[in-house]
């Protein structure tokens, strides 16, 4: 009797044992883009997902669970938006990501919401990449949205404390998409110029509808007679591209202060005509101190022909891994849990999820549009022989923002 009580013995060890090594995957379900205007930046975002996701799970970021990301097209409509969530949670996903629109951000959160709601014991959890609306991390907070951008807030702070100690901007033109992100660019440029430089004048404020005008020479037209020095946009893909390429035309002279000339089809826009004049402030550079990242740009450029610019992929994979790992489980409620409050080191440095609101907390970059030199422009951008050169990296507190998020935590 003693040899099969033995085998029953090693039996119940290994059952116990097995939830510990299992190896489960992680479906993330990518809601963005991949059709009109905007297509090339949902594109380009999901195949930086997929190439971070494919590093991971080589290097076994998450232990032995690996990820999968996979596309699904929202044409950036916040209809189509909930349509494509019903799908993937049909299809049994339980995070989801986006980022392009605010609009269709806001759609998502509240839908979410709900669902988990109704349908507790299948929880969805929220990875916002790049939807940068203030409200989703503020009035319209909530405990399954987790934002690893830096909101619009937060890059107007950064953006015009760097702006307002250039005397020579005297004259400020604002122009933005007519959605809920844009408005808020528009809205914090004024007050936020008005504390720092109330000298300043704001010649103009113009919002257009988003993904629809061909043609901004009338907008430039309006920024030239307004006799402004600086523009400043929040405008993103196709609309920046665009707008930058009217510009160019026209002889603008003045300097572009954006959130988003790094996107794909901007750089080829601006050309030789944006060096010096255009700026952006975002997360990351390329060219950054060190160029912390350069394998991934590298790695990605070799095989998708594109440049790697959002760097929020590497930081959600990077957070999921630990919390994976912390929850010691892939339930989306416990993985919640652990991401609250979470430290780490992202390629931009080391970042905290703010548990009060789910912002992330990290630096910010402001850069430059000029040649590269093979030294602190290293990288260049659709192989333009152009890049961004570091002018300045700003701590986390100094962009830091103030939150009125009243969250509520299941159980």
């Amino acid at each position: 009797m003693a040899f099969p009580l033995r085998v029953s013995i090693v039996a119940v060890s290994l059952t116990l044992l097995a939830p510990l090594s299992m190896a489960e995957t992680i479906k993330i379900a990518y809601i963005d883009p991949l059709s009109g205007p905007f297509a090339p930046v949902g594109q380009n975002i999901l195949n930086s997902f997929q190439y971070v996701a494919d590093k991971a799970n080589a290097e076994k970021w998450a232990g032995n669970n690996t990820f999968e990301v996979v596309g699904f097209d929202n044409k950036a409509s916040p209809q189509e938006s909930l349509n494509v969530l019903k799908t993937v949670i049909d299809k049994g996903f339980r995070y989801i990501t986006q980022g392009n629109g605010s609009g269709a951000g806001l759609a998502l959160m509240d839908a979410v919401n709900k669902y988990n709601e109704r349908n507790p014991g299948k929880e969805i959890v929220y990875l916002n990449h790049a939807a940068v609306d203030p409200d989703m991390t503020n009035s319209k907070c909530s405990f399954w949205h987790f934002r690893f951008d830096a909101n619009s807030d937060m890059k107007m702070e950064a953006l015009t404390s760097y702006l307002v100690n250039d005397k020579s901007v005297k004259k400020v033109y604002v122009i933005g998409q007519n959605y809920s992100f844009g408005q808020q660019v528009s809205r914090a440029a004024k007050e936020y110029l008005a504390r720092k430089r109330p000298d300043i004048q704001v010649v103009g404020d113009d919002l257009h509808p988003i993904g629809q005008v061909k043609d901004f020479s009338p907008y430039i037209a309006k920024i030239k007679a307004s006799g402004a020095d600086t523009v400043i946009t929040g405008n993103w893909g196709a609309d920046l591209a665009l707008l930058i390429k009217a510009a160019k035309d026209a002889d603008l002279k003045a300097n572009f202060f954006t959130y988003y000339a790094s996107t794909t089809g901007v750089p080829t826009a601006m050309g030789p005509a944006g060096i010096d004049r255009v700026k952006y402030v975002a997360y990351w550079n390329t060219n950054n101190e060190g160029f912390v990242g350069k394998d991934i740009v590298q790695g990605f450029k070799a095989k998708y022909k594109d440049d790697y610019y959002s760097m929020a992929t590497y930081s959600i994979l990077t957070a999921m891994s630990q919390a994976v790992k912390q929850a010691k489980s892939i339930d989306p409620v416990k993985v919640a849990f652990a991401l609250e409050g979470a430290n780490f080191k992202s390629l931009n440095g080391d970042v905290s999820m703010r548990k009060m609101d789910h912002q992330l907390q990290q630096p910010l970059y402001i850069a430059t549009w000029v040649k590269t030199n093979g030294k602190d422009v290293f990288f260049d951008q659709e192989n333009t022989g152009l890049g961004w050169k570091t002018d300045i990296k700003i701590d986390s507190y100094v962009a830091s923002q103030p939150s009125s998020c009243q969250m509520k935590r299941p159980g």
